[in-house]
């Protein structure tokens, strides 16, 4: 048995500050982040990062903030304590200030430094009193179990007003600063607000002031939907009340290497967990467009950390952290929904542009001189043409094409109208004043019959009567066989002749009887609404008039 007993001891090595601070801070972006969380909770308005190039001894990166500073109890006892809780040890109670939430919990983040920087020097003004110590990684790597910095200043009085300025010298990283770079990084890991500005700068006139737009100034933006209340987060919901934020849709596919594709999520303004969609079925082509940012405050407040040391990440294990991720995925299907229906009407809008700009055809005035049965038809097929990669370059060449063989008024046209019906008859017809159309062409019939038999039958007054003097065998005026013959060039037979030149007598007369008295335009509108007589009616009569004219064209005075 010994023959004394030595009180227990918690030792540390040196390698455990290596490996919390070193390797997971290794890179500027996060290391930085903690120190701007550290101001954050220090009530600051302004954190400013200021970089200075040079060689390997001369080059630092000075970060300044005008929050409370930290007293010289405050240092020893609070900062310089791995692993110390904050939240337990002084409450997790809102700030003086800004009422903020603390950010810090495990105090490790102060470990940051070391990935970033060799010697670290802090000045603090709390109430009067500066103090200044030097954290020196080389002399800790070597100490065992306990490591006392060199304190430079302590508690001199000075008339300058609060805050904290760090100076991080013989940086590990040899690169030149990425001032735009760092700037997109920091705007991803926190939420900003009018009294939380952060600033990065090389000089007083080479300065970035980081803030929410920053988070995706990269993409074109094309729906966002804001967050907050009902149809998301129903009234009544656990969650009503306690998630808010912005998720956005862009307007190209996003790469899967600039790290937004997905939804971030913040806790008290800082980053908790790397975009991602809450989902195990992320086929659909909807993921490679969306982006955006949720505050979930509350899992801060869990009686269980569910926040990882980096804060890169929830756990998701966790029951209460189980609920919240079926919720969130519920959202993002509402989402795909909504998209679906907003980019499919704005597709629709886009591809009515297209076809106006490119061909000059109003694509809705285009559908609605149809049929339903061609229009349903025709619809379809620009639907179907105007896919997710359809281009203006593809798209509107097969639409004139379409246009060419579908054009406005499509059963009009197919009719391939006599020339004369057609100018008679087109105003009309497009109105819907079917009747109308209908008695003009006939009265241009009766005109063009007299026009051409000439004098013979100009003292006849009745219509009826002037079709059959001109038109009969007997007393023929105008031969509608004319200078038609056979394919050998013999002349028709007798029967023939008589068959034709009867039937336009008889067709003229009867066309004629069919407008004999002017309606009234109540009566013409009485017979478009009854459908006595409708568009086909108007059409099958325009085509009969067409006949006519043919042969009227091609008649021979006798």
């Amino acid at each position: 048995m010994e023959s004394e007993i030595k009180d227990l001891e918690l030792k540390f090595d040196p390698q455990t500050i290596n490996h919390l601070g070193l390797k997971m801070y290794s890179t500027l972006p996060p290391a930085l982040a903690e120190l701007i969380s550290n101001a954050y909770d220090a009530d600051a308005s302004q954190v400013t990062l200021k970089l200075v190039e040079g060689d390997q001894n001369t080059r630092e990166i000075i970060i300044t903030d005008d929050g409370d500073g930290l007293s010289y109890n405050e240092i020893n006892d609070k900062f310089l304590v791995i692993g110390r809780n904050r939240r337990m040890d002084d409450g997790d109670n809102p700030s003086k200030k800004f009422h903020r939430k603390p950010t810090g919990k495990k105090g490790l983040g102060k470990l940051a430094l070391f990935g970033v920087a060799n010697i670290i020097i802090i000045r603090t003004i709390q109430a009067g009193f500066l103090n200044e110590f030097i954290l020196d990684w080389e002399k800790l790597s070597k100490a065992t179990g306990v490591y006392k910095p060199e304190a430079t200043i302590i508690n001199k009085a000075v008339t300058d007003t609060n805050g904290t300025t760090i100076l991080l010298q013989k940086l590990k990283r040899v690169t030149p600063f990425d001032m735009e770079s760092l700037a997109d990084s920091l705007s991803r890991i926190f939420i900003f607000d009018d009294n939380f500005k952060v600033t990065i700068e090389t000089s007083p006139e080479n300065k970035i002031t980081i803030d929410n737009k920053r988070k995706y100034k990269t993409i074109n933006k094309e729906f966002e939907w804001i967050i907050n209340t009902e149809p998301y987060i129903p009234n009544g919901s656990d969650y009503y009340g306690k998630i808010n934020g912005e998720l956005i849709t862009a307007e190209k596919p996003l790469s899967p290497q600039s790290g937004l594709r997905g939804i971030t999520l913040f806790s008290r303004g800082k980053l908790v967990n790397l975009p991602e969609f809450f989902s195990n079925s992320t086929s659909s082509h909807f993921f490679q467009y969306l982006t955006g940012w949720l505050n979930v405050d509350f899992i801060d407040e869990f009686e269980e950390d569910v926040i990882s040391t980096n804060r890169q990440s929830l756990d998701w294990e966790n029951p209460d952290m189980k609920k919240l991720r079926d919720f969130l995925a519920g959202i993002i299907s509402q989402i795909n929904q909504d998209w679906r229906k907003k980019r499919k009407e704005k597709k629709e809008q886009t591809l009515k542009g297209q076809l106006s700009l490119g061909t000059g055809i109003d694509t809705e005035k285009w559908l609605d001189t149809m049929p339903v049965d061609v229009k349903a038809a025709t619809q379809n097929i620009i639907d179907t043409l105007g896919g997710e990669d359809t281009t203006p370059e593809t798209f509107v060449p097969v639409i004139k094409l379409i246009h060419t063989l579908i054009p406005e008024y499509p059963t009009y046209h197919w009719r391939h109208l006599h020339e004369t019906v057609q100018q008679k008859s087109k105003d009309y017809y497009t109105n819907k004043n079917y009747y109308t159309a209908f008695l003009e062409v006939m009265k241009k019939y009766i005109s063009a019959v007299r026009d051409k038999a000439e004098k013979p039958v100009s003292d006849i007054p009745s219509d009826e009567n002037m079709m059959a003097n001109v038109f009969s065998l007997e007393r023929r005026v105008l031969s509608v066989i004319g200078d038609y013959k056979k394919q050998d060039g013999t002349s028709f037979s007798s029967d023939t002749i008589k068959n034709v030149q009867n039937g336009q007598q008889h067709l003229s007369q009867g066309v004629v009887a069919g407008g004999r008295n002017p309606l009234s335009h109540e009566e013409i509108n009485e017979l478009n609404q009854s459908d006595l007589f409708s568009e086909n009616d108007c059409l099958d009569f325009l085509s009969l008039l067409s006949h006519l004219f043919k042969r009227l064209d091609n008649s021979k005075k006798e």
